[in-house]
């Protein structure tokens, strides 16, 4: 993917990257597509896409940890940027085979074109306004991410409901991990629970959520930062942490849903505190002590995973 972004000069990807990140930060509709030029497009393959890529990946990783019946052979992606969320399906899912990824920016779109190829994904590019582009089949897996800030309310909750329409097995949303992005994702949920949708991830439950404002659902994913990555960024630091959330429903169930981590656990003095969104829609917060069966268990637990069943008898 660099040498896409060889022989650009640094200066002028770096003013690019700051205003994309700027028009990200600010997550409100837009007279313009942030990846209408070449330079937006070339921006985002060197500070966006590895992190957007990650996040999707790790949101899928953690579907298919609930749902491991889940083998996905087509996929429609709205808004697929250079085709991020494809290259991700087919890494967590090599079942996957074709994919429909409908995508408005011309450059953004010729960048991808390749990565997709390579990738041994038939893919099939379709441009179009995703609140009128026509959705005429039924997928295995559909995703959608990191799109909604970018519409106005009614343009979301039309393309949500068009998206379920579509899905025959899985759909994905994932949204920045802000308090904003929070609000959209829960938006989603209500509308796609009323429309019989079953909950996969991250939530264990169809409940209300058990979060009140300030607080709010999001994990984070540790990103390794490419050379150029921090030379576009201007940044010494190797990593990142992209903050993000999602939210996958189903046509179907799974059985067994364990108990959502919340935060990076705290361990203090062999004390391990968690904060765990549970299948009866609640939200607890266990300490767990050396002496408790599920010590060892709660120490390999990372944010965002699930906790088995057997702090149960422990809260």
């Amino acid at each position: 993917m660099e040498q896409q972004l060889e022989g650009l000069p640094l200066k002028r990807l770096q003013q690019a990257a700051e205003v994309l990140s700027q028009r990200y930060r600010t997550e409100a509709p837009t007279a313009s597509a942030h990846l209408s030029t070449d330079l937006a497009a070339a921006a985002y393959l060197a500070v966006r896409f590895p992190a957007t890529f990650s996040a999707v990946r790790r949101a899928m990783a953690e579907t298919a940890d609930v749902y491991p019946e889940f083998a996905p052979a087509t996929q429609l992606d709205a808004g697929s940027g250079p085709g991020t969320a494809a290259l991700a399906a087919g890494d967590v899912w090599p079942s996957l085979q074709q994919a429909l990824l409908l995508e408005g920016s011309g450059p953004i779109r010729q960048a991808g074109e390749p990565l997709v190829a390579a990738s041994g994904i038939a893919a099939e590019w379709q441009t179009g306004d995703l609140a009128s582009v026509a959705i005429n089949n039924r997928f295995d897996l559909v995703t959608c991410a990191y799109v909604l800030s970018e519409l106005s309310a009614l343009a979301q909750r039309l393309l949500v409901e068009r998206l379920w329409s579509a899905t025959a097995g899985v759909l994905l949303l994932v949204e920045p991990g802000t308090p904003a992005g929070w609000q959209r994702i829960l938006e989603a949920r209500t509308a796609l629970l009323q429309a019989g949708a079953q909950m996969l991830a991250p939530c264990p439950h169809a409940f209300a959520c058990p979060l009140v404002s300030p607080d709010w659902c999001h994990f984070a994913e540790r990103v390794e930062r490419s050379r150029m990555h921090r030379l576009v960024k201007q940044g010494d630091v190797p990593w990142e942490d992209e903050k993000f959330l999602y939210l996958a429903v189903g046509r179907e169930r799974p059985v067994g849903h364990g108990s959502r981590v919340l935060m990076r656990p705290k361990i203090n003095r062999g004390l391990i505190s968690l904060k765990l969104c549970n299948a009866d829609g609640s939200m607890t917060q266990p300490v767990i002590r050396k002496r408790d069966k599920s010590y060892k268990h709660a120490r390999r637990v990372d944010w965002g995973e699930t906790l088995d069943s057997v702090l149960d008898s422990e809260r």
